[in-house]
């Protein structure tokens, strides 16, 4: 007999309901006939898909924690259908000595409820050589904090070590943003910083990345990419990239409406230049940076306000509002979630449902509809330009290496 037994279930590319034994963390069996188990839940034909997995946080933690932590961050995550993040480096102090990942990783282990992984900054060549001995899912480059000069080191440094590592780019190009903001600094309405970090600036750190990654062998990742010519280098040379929620739903005239809410770097494009949910396909990766600050420092106008968008817990029933549409196809969410992510970033025995895969699922109601509410979400930020927004589709259960952590809105962990 098993340890739990999840019945009355649909897969995707079945048309009978199904059984999914759990032993151990791991599915154990996926059968159409009944499994007997210790404990059993029926799912009365609610879809089950593999957890999803996020490739880019900001959890804050540590130096940062009144914006959010691992424990509230993770909460979130959950809430949201994700069972495994990645947490990006720029905390306070950086992820980038052994020390600083050694300290944060403890952090986590202490504090998450989902699984994770944690992207490296760049530092000396000897300090990454230590980080490599503790797994990190990549080295993130901010491609708008650097000259050409110190760039050409960065990704030479990193191509030098050991061990081959995923490069993660932040691609803006600094000389651009800084000359652009210059010129527009009087500017006081929100939509003036859409035009002083321009599209043409993504689209040539772009270029940029891609030609330091050939001239030194990098692996290379793009984050959060949001103009169209951008997109199509990174195809034409077969680099993966990762969309956000607010980058396909949103183009630059939402400033007018939400201002300085929904600032971002890289930020909101001008429709004619923007990816869309057509720009989907079975390669996609989504990702959400989830980037939370106080109300404070979201509201200090159009140049000192904080850039960050939290979206965990709004972004997968936004897609499935998209799939009740008809301008997604539902079989595009475990691949753009959760299968390309675990094959990008080589997790093993995640992002399918699987038999000896670890039994991170997530379990939808595709017809569920409501509207969302900030103040029933997990995250410590107090804002999201998604709240109020209807949708149809939502999350009813998040399962991590077989245990319920999440059900009904309610965290059970």
């Amino acid at each position: 007999m098993f340890d739990l037994v999840l019945k009355n279930l649909k897969l995707l590319d079945y048309s009978n309901e199904l059984f999914i034994a759990i032993e151990d963390g791991k599915i154990a069996k996926i059968s159409k006939s009944s499994i007997k188990g210790e404990k059993e839940i029926d799912l009365k034909g609610q879809l089950v898909f593999p957890g999803l997995i996020d490739p880019h946080v900001h959890f804050r933690d540590p130096g940062l924690t009144y914006k959010e932590d691992f424990k509230t961050g993770s909460m979130a995550a959950a809430h949201g259908g994700f069972t495994f993040v990645m947490d990006m480096p720029n905390t306070v102090p950086k992820t980038n000595t052994y020390k600083s990942f050694k300290d944060k990783l403890k952090i986590a282990e202490s504090k998450s409820i989902v699984n994770f992984g944690l992207h490296a900054g760049y530092s000396t060549l000897e300090e990454m050589e230590k980080i490599l001995e503790l797994n990190p899912m990549s080295f993130k480059i901010f491609m708008d904090l650097e000259t050409d000069e110190d760039l050409d080191k960065i990704f030479k440094d990193i191509s030098d070590l050991s061990k081959k590592s995923i490069v993660t780019a932040h691609c803006e190009k600094r000389d651009m943003v800084l000359e652009y903001t210059k010129k527009l600094s009087n500017e006081t309405e929100a939509i003036a910083y859409s035009y002083g970090r321009p599209a043409e600036s993504e689209d040539e750190s772009v270029a940029q990345a891609i030609a330091l990654s050939k001239k030194y062998g990098n692996d290379l990742h793009i984050c959060h990419l949001s103009t169209k010519n951008a997109m199509n280098l990174a195809i034409s040379n077969n680099v993966s990239f990762e969309f956000t929620p607010h980058h396909l739903l949103y183009d630059n005239t939402a400033f007018n409406e939400f201002g300085t809410i929904i600032k971002t770097n890289p930020p909101l494009r001008e429709k004619t230049k923007k990816i869309t949910i057509q720009d989907l396909n079975e390669n996609s990766i989504i990702a959400t940076d989830h980037a939370p600050h106080s109300l404070e420092e979201k509201t200090k106008g159009t140049w000192d306000s904080s850039p960050g968008i939290p979206s965990l817990e709004t972004v997968l029933s936004l897609l499935l509002t998209e799939v009740n549409k008809s301008n997604l196809d539902l079989s595009l969410i475990p691949k753009i979630f959760s299968e390309n992510v675990a094959k990008r970033f080589n997790l093993e025995n995640k992002g399918f449902i699987k038999e000896g895969f670890d039994a991170d699922l997530v379990v939808l109601d595709l017809n569920k509809e409501g509207v969302f509410d900030i103040d029933n979400f997990y995250t410590k930020a107090e804002y999201s330009p998604f709240d109020g927004l209807y949708y149809k589709g939502k999350v009813t259960m998040t399962m991590v290496n077989g245990d319920i952590i999440m059900e009904n809105d309610e965290c059970t962990y």
